[in-house]
Protein backbone atom coordinates (compact mmCIF):
# COMPACT_ATOMS: atom_id res chain seq x y z
CA UNK A 1 0.00 0.00 0.00
CA UNK A 2 2.97 2.44 0.60
CA UNK A 3 4.63 1.46 -2.89
CA UNK A 4 2.69 4.36 -4.94
CA UNK A 5 4.44 6.49 -1.94
CA UNK A 6 7.51 5.63 -2.42
CA UNK A 7 7.02 6.02 -6.25
CA UNK A 8 5.87 9.50 -6.32
CA UNK A 9 8.85 10.66 -3.79
CA UNK A 10 11.32 9.17 -6.20
CA UNK A 11 9.23 11.29 -9.32
CA UNK A 12 6.73 13.70 -7.65
CA UNK A 13 4.52 13.84 -10.03
CA UNK A 14 1.52 16.31 -9.99
CA UNK A 15 -1.31 14.81 -7.72
CA UNK A 16 -3.83 15.05 -4.87
CA UNK A 17 -4.47 12.81 -3.09
CA UNK A 18 -6.99 11.67 0.25
CA UNK A 19 -6.70 9.34 2.97
CA UNK A 20 -9.15 6.67 3.37
CA UNK A 21 -9.93 4.72 6.43
CA UNK A 22 -10.84 0.96 5.16
CA UNK A 23 -12.76 0.04 8.41
CA UNK A 24 -15.42 3.26 8.16
CA UNK A 25 -15.55 3.75 4.40
CA UNK A 26 -16.99 6.87 3.02
CA UNK A 27 -19.81 6.36 0.50
CA UNK A 28 -18.52 8.09 -2.37
CA UNK A 29 -15.42 5.76 -1.95
CA UNK A 30 -17.13 2.30 -2.99
CA UNK A 31 -19.78 4.07 -5.02
CA UNK A 32 -17.66 6.77 -7.12
CA UNK A 33 -14.28 5.25 -7.02
CA UNK A 34 -13.85 1.32 -5.89
CA UNK A 35 -16.88 -0.86 -5.30
CA UNK A 36 -14.59 -3.57 -3.89
CA UNK A 37 -13.83 -1.21 -1.61
CA UNK A 38 -9.64 -1.93 -1.61
CA UNK A 39 -6.99 0.43 -1.84
CA UNK A 40 -5.12 2.37 -3.16
CA UNK A 41 -6.97 3.37 -6.19
CA UNK A 42 -5.59 5.94 -8.93
CA UNK A 43 -7.54 8.45 -11.00
CA UNK A 44 -5.72 9.49 -13.94
CA UNK A 45 -6.83 11.84 -16.84
CA UNK A 46 -9.73 14.08 -16.98
CA UNK A 47 -9.67 17.68 -15.67
CA UNK A 48 -8.77 18.53 -11.98
CA UNK A 49 -11.63 17.98 -9.62
CA UNK A 50 -12.28 17.08 -5.94
CA UNK A 51 -10.31 13.20 -5.41
CA UNK A 52 -13.71 12.36 -3.90
CA UNK A 53 -15.74 13.15 -7.53
CA UNK A 54 -13.48 11.93 -9.72
CA UNK A 55 -14.04 12.97 -13.76
CA UNK A 56 -15.92 10.81 -15.32
CA UNK A 57 -13.33 11.45 -18.16
CA UNK A 58 -10.74 9.96 -15.76
CA UNK A 59 -9.26 6.37 -15.63
CA UNK A 60 -9.94 5.08 -12.52
CA UNK A 61 -6.69 2.14 -11.56
CA UNK A 62 -6.39 -0.23 -8.42
CA UNK A 63 -3.93 -2.65 -6.86
CA UNK A 64 -0.49 -1.21 -5.40
CA UNK A 65 1.82 -2.99 -8.12
CA UNK A 66 -0.20 -2.01 -11.42
CA UNK A 67 -0.58 1.68 -10.16
CA UNK A 68 3.48 1.75 -9.30
CA UNK A 69 3.84 0.18 -13.12
CA UNK A 70 1.21 2.58 -14.10
CA UNK A 71 3.39 5.64 -13.04
CA UNK A 72 7.06 4.15 -13.65
CA UNK A 73 6.12 3.99 -17.59
CA UNK A 74 4.22 6.89 -17.14
CA UNK A 75 7.06 9.20 -16.35
CA UNK A 76 9.91 7.17 -18.17
CA UNK A 77 12.77 9.94 -17.01
CA UNK A 78 12.02 8.17 -12.95
CA UNK A 79 14.12 4.93 -14.65
CA UNK A 80 12.23 2.82 -12.78
CA UNK A 81 12.07 0.63 -15.32
CA UNK A 82 15.90 -0.42 -16.12
CA UNK A 83 16.16 0.33 -19.76
CA UNK A 84 18.05 -2.94 -20.60
CA UNK A 85 15.93 -5.65 -21.57
CA UNK A 86 17.21 -8.05 -19.14
CA UNK A 87 17.24 -6.24 -15.83
CA UNK A 88 13.83 -5.22 -16.98
CA UNK A 89 12.77 -8.90 -17.24
CA UNK A 90 14.45 -9.30 -14.02
CA UNK A 91 12.94 -6.42 -12.13
CA UNK A 92 9.44 -8.39 -12.86
CA UNK A 93 10.80 -11.88 -11.49
CA UNK A 94 11.81 -10.59 -8.32
CA UNK A 95 8.37 -8.39 -8.35
CA UNK A 96 6.80 -11.72 -9.07
CA UNK A 97 9.14 -13.37 -5.97
CA UNK A 98 7.72 -10.50 -3.64
CA UNK A 99 3.98 -10.36 -4.42
CA UNK A 100 3.93 -14.49 -4.40
CA UNK A 101 6.01 -16.21 -2.00
CA UNK A 102 7.02 -13.09 0.42
CA UNK A 103 3.25 -12.28 0.81
CA UNK A 104 2.34 -15.70 1.15
CA UNK A 105 5.11 -16.09 3.80
CA UNK A 106 4.37 -12.76 5.56
CA UNK A 107 0.70 -13.77 5.67
CA UNK A 108 1.14 -17.52 6.83
CA UNK A 109 3.65 -16.14 9.47
CA UNK A 110 2.69 -13.13 10.85
CA UNK A 111 -1.02 -12.91 9.88
CA UNK A 112 -2.10 -16.47 10.28
CA UNK A 113 1.07 -17.58 12.82
CA UNK A 114 1.78 -20.47 10.98
CA UNK A 115 5.11 -21.82 10.07
CA UNK A 116 8.13 -19.50 9.58
CA UNK A 117 9.24 -22.20 6.90
CA UNK A 118 7.47 -20.62 4.29
CA UNK A 119 8.48 -16.88 5.19
CA UNK A 120 12.35 -18.37 5.07
CA UNK A 121 11.79 -19.69 2.16
CA UNK A 122 10.76 -16.32 0.15
CA UNK A 123 13.34 -14.62 1.78
CA UNK A 124 15.90 -16.95 -0.04
CA UNK A 125 14.29 -16.98 -3.13
CA UNK A 126 14.90 -13.00 -2.91
CA UNK A 127 18.46 -13.18 -1.82
CA UNK A 128 19.11 -15.99 -4.62
CA UNK A 129 18.36 -13.22 -7.43
CA UNK A 130 20.20 -10.63 -5.61
CA UNK A 131 23.00 -9.28 -7.57
CA UNK A 132 26.70 -9.14 -5.88
CA UNK A 133 26.00 -5.67 -4.78
CA UNK A 134 22.96 -2.92 -5.51
CA UNK A 135 19.55 -3.29 -5.56
CA UNK A 136 17.24 -6.27 -7.16
CA UNK A 137 18.85 -4.99 -10.58
CA UNK A 138 21.62 -3.43 -9.32
CA UNK A 139 19.94 0.10 -9.64
CA UNK A 140 16.90 0.91 -7.70
CA UNK A 141 14.04 -0.36 -9.74
CA UNK A 142 10.15 -1.12 -10.14
CA UNK A 143 11.57 -4.31 -7.84
CA UNK A 144 12.77 -2.70 -5.30
CA UNK A 145 9.24 -0.16 -4.54
CA UNK A 146 7.54 -3.41 -4.65
CA UNK A 147 9.61 -5.50 -2.29
CA UNK A 148 10.13 -2.25 0.40
CA UNK A 149 6.77 -2.12 2.36
CA UNK A 150 7.05 -5.41 2.69
CA UNK A 151 10.21 -5.76 4.08
CA UNK A 152 9.88 -2.59 6.76
CA UNK A 153 6.89 -4.23 7.39
CA UNK A 154 8.56 -7.19 8.32
CA UNK A 155 11.60 -6.09 10.29
CA UNK A 156 9.20 -3.87 12.42
CA UNK A 157 7.47 -6.73 13.45
CA UNK A 158 9.97 -9.14 14.42
CA UNK A 159 11.71 -6.39 16.27
CA UNK A 160 8.52 -5.63 17.89
CA UNK A 161 7.27 -9.21 18.39
CA UNK A 162 4.36 -8.57 17.05
CA UNK A 163 1.82 -10.67 15.17
CA UNK A 164 -0.17 -14.15 15.75
CA UNK A 165 3.00 -16.10 16.06
CA UNK A 166 4.26 -17.54 19.17
CA UNK A 167 5.92 -15.19 21.61
CA UNK A 168 9.47 -14.11 20.91
CA UNK A 169 9.68 -16.27 17.56
CA UNK A 170 10.11 -12.71 15.93
CA UNK A 171 13.44 -12.27 17.89
CA UNK A 172 14.73 -15.90 16.92
CA UNK A 173 14.12 -14.93 13.30
CA UNK A 174 15.97 -12.03 13.71
CA UNK A 175 18.94 -13.67 15.42
CA UNK A 176 18.83 -16.37 12.39
CA UNK A 177 18.84 -13.44 9.30
CA UNK A 178 22.19 -12.32 11.11
CA UNK A 179 24.11 -15.23 10.38
CA UNK A 180 26.55 -15.60 7.57
CA UNK A 181 24.32 -17.11 5.07
CA UNK A 182 22.09 -14.10 4.80
CA UNK A 183 24.94 -11.61 4.43
CA UNK A 184 23.63 -11.06 1.34
CA UNK A 185 20.06 -10.45 1.86
CA UNK A 186 21.35 -8.18 5.42
CA UNK A 187 23.11 -5.93 3.49
CA UNK A 188 20.04 -5.80 0.47
CA UNK A 189 17.35 -4.61 3.42
CA UNK A 190 19.85 -2.07 5.03
CA UNK A 191 20.16 -0.57 1.56
CA UNK A 192 16.63 -0.61 1.08
CA UNK A 193 15.95 1.13 4.06
CA UNK A 194 18.54 3.99 4.17
CA UNK A 195 16.92 4.74 0.71
CA UNK A 196 15.81 8.40 1.04
CA UNK A 197 12.37 7.70 -0.54
CA UNK A 198 11.60 4.93 2.00
CA UNK A 199 12.64 6.41 4.89
CA UNK A 200 10.67 9.39 4.14
CA UNK A 201 7.54 7.58 4.99
CA UNK A 202 9.10 4.72 7.29
CA UNK A 203 7.37 6.64 10.21
CA UNK A 204 4.13 6.38 9.24
CA UNK A 205 4.50 3.09 8.40
CA UNK A 206 5.82 2.39 11.82
CA UNK A 207 3.36 4.24 13.62
CA UNK A 208 0.38 2.79 11.99
CA UNK A 209 1.77 -1.06 12.05
CA UNK A 210 2.38 -0.58 15.47
CA UNK A 211 -1.18 1.63 16.66
CA UNK A 212 -3.09 -1.01 14.25
CA UNK A 213 -4.19 1.93 12.08
CA UNK A 214 -6.45 1.40 8.92
CA UNK A 215 -6.36 4.81 8.09
CA UNK A 216 -4.66 4.39 4.63
CA UNK A 217 -3.34 7.35 1.88
CA UNK A 218 -5.12 6.59 -1.33
CA UNK A 219 -3.79 8.49 -4.26
CA UNK A 220 -6.85 9.59 -6.23
CA UNK A 221 -5.65 11.79 -9.19
CA UNK A 222 -2.45 11.68 -11.05
CA UNK A 223 -2.77 14.88 -13.98
CA UNK A 224 -1.47 14.17 -17.24
CA UNK A 225 0.63 17.20 -19.13
CA UNK A 226 -2.91 18.06 -21.19
CA UNK A 227 -4.82 18.15 -18.07
CA UNK A 228 -2.15 20.28 -15.80
CA UNK A 229 -2.44 24.49 -15.78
Amino acid sequence: MFQRQITLYDHPAEHTSVPVDLQSKPVWFTSKVNPAGKAPALSYGGPKVSPEDPSPEATILTESLVIVHFIAELFPESKLFPTDLVKRANARLFDNIVEGELVDGFVTFFIKGGSSESLFAALEALQARLPADGFAVGEWSIADVAAAPLIVRAVVLLKNDIGKHSPGEGNKILEELQKPEYARLAKYIEDVTKRPSVQSTTPRWISQILSGSTCLTLVMNIFSPSTRS
